[in-house]
């Protein structure tokens, strides 16, 4: 059979192929609006808190998932343009029972330490009941989580992105029917959106199990193999860069959240949760877009096509600085309306949120580029400098403004804190695409 990921992609062409998976996360991205509103609104700012005070650590442990789900589908989009269709899927079978494994087991380990880890993130005594709630309910269906994390970068890898965007609508649904059950109706607060939550991700992970696992008409089978640890290393370590991306995402939003109860209580912590909810949205916009690319990159770096890497490579660059300045724009024009959406009930805290998300919004200028960089060398198999952009982006240069812009500028310098970081990273990223241009063929004359 044919695979497409070999076709000549057209502006038309990616942006068909790109929608699909755009809509798939931003759909996964409302899990925690829809967790976040319905928690607001009918169960108060202390819960709100809690509940956005931990969801750092949780996404942390998803985010293995994700780290398997791009390492691996580059490794086996990457075998499928050598032609080694039956290695690609012993890779992908492993690497879906090796995900449940070490889901399991991170999060069975974290469940027993969960009180103490949210004191160390800020928790005060108001909080931490709150925090602890919701965690443990999370923790305890992260499997689902993670499977459905890996899931979305191998739909597209099987060619059926618009099947994974069909199943995080259901799965979506799901979690809203299940908050507006739990949290408006039976007043359950957080243990509520926390239980919708996995009855949504429950049915995200399923569903691609039973489709992979019986006979499709893609070019994944999902079938018991022997365990083979040299493709694992690879593929994880591969994704590595995506799991490093959100242990330092995360590890940001903890210093944030510190100092912003340090300078403004409660109301910081929720301005900014309400703001994540917004970025959550945008950014699914990128990592669609990424995740449509990075099969197509991996199968024509396999094949030895560079003419169409070069081709990827620049029609990518030119829709993703046109999603930076819609989104930019529409983040300034909607600081009013969305602040209200989830802060009405509290003049003090709306006037923060409003504040501080017309700043907070200039991150979305650089913000698609520096995610591409990463994604990109993922998808090349080349861990390594993904690894470092990702580690250097996040890890170094916006834990230290974090840390830093707060001294110079007090409680303002929380908000400027991520833009600045985030301008100073795009410089890097850039530097660094421009180096590797060559090596790879994605640069340079036609």
């Amino acid at each position: 059979m044919e695979y497409s990921l070999s076709t000549h992609m057209t502006y038309k062409r990616l942006l068909r192929a790109a929608l699909p998976c755009i809509l798939m996360m931003i759909a996964v991205s409302i899990y925690s609006v829809v967790d976040g509103f319905f928690v607001s609104n009918f169960a108060g700012n202390t819960q709100f808190a809690g509940l956005n005070l931990i969801f750092p650590l949780i996404m942390v442990i998803g985010s293995l998932g994700f780290m398997m789900g791009t390492g691996g589908a580059a490794f086996v989009a990457k075998k499928f343009g050598e032609g080694k269709v039956e290695e690609g899927n012993k890779a992908f079978s492993n690497c879906v029972f090796f995900t449940i494994f070490l889901g399991l087991t991170v999060s069975i380990v974290t469940l027993f330490f969960l009180p103490q880890i949210a004191l160390l993130m800020g928790a005060d005594e108001a909080m931490l009941p709150y925090c602890v709630s919701y965690g443990r309910i999370c923790l305890i269906g992260i499997t689902f989580f993670n499977l459905q994390n890996l899931f979305q970068s191998f739909f597209t890898a099987a060619e059926k992105s618009r099947l994974g965007f069909i199943v995080t609508i259901i799965a979506g649904v799901t979690n809203i029917v299940f908050d507006a059950i739990f949290i408006a109706g039976l007043k359950m607060g957080v243990v509520g959106a926390a239980l919708g939550t996995v009855l949504g991700q429950a049915v995200g992970a399923i569903i691609p199990i039973i489709y992979f696992a019986r006979e499709n008409p893609s070019l994944l089978r999902l079938r018991l193999h022997r365990f083979q640890a040299g493709p694992i290393v690879k593929m994880a370590s591969n994704g590595a860069s995506e799991f490093i991306t959100n242990i330092s995402a995360s590890a940001v939003s903890i210093l944030l959240n510190a100092a912003l109860m340090e300078y403004y209580g409660e109301n910081g912590v929720s301005a900014y949760g309400i703001i994540c909810y917004v970025w959550l949205i945008f950014t699914a916009c990128f990592i669609g877009i990424n995740i449509a690319v990075a099969p197509r990159v991996s199968y024509n770096l396999g094949a030895g096509n560079k003419e169409e890497l070069k081709s990827l490579f620049r029609k990518s660059m030119v829709i993703l600085l046109s999603f930076s300045l819609i989104q930019t724009a529409l983040a300034e024009a909607l600081a009013v309306p969305l602040s209200y959406a989830f802060a009405a009930y509290d003049p003090a805290l709306l006037e923060l949120t409003i504040f501080a998300f017309r700043i907070y919004s200039l991150i979305y200028l650089v913000l698609s580029f520096n995610m591409f960089a990463s994604s990109f060398f993922t998808a090349l198999n080349n861990g390594t400098v993904s690894f470092i952009l990702s580690i250097a982006r996040l890890g170094v240069i916006e834990v230290a403004c974090v840390l830093i812009m707060p001294l110079i500028m007090g409680g303002v310098g929380i908000w400027w804190s991520v833009p600045i970081a985030e301008g100073l990273g795009a410089i890097m990223n850039i530097s660094v695409m421009l180096a590797f241009g060559k090596r790879y063929g994605y640069l340079g004359k036609d």
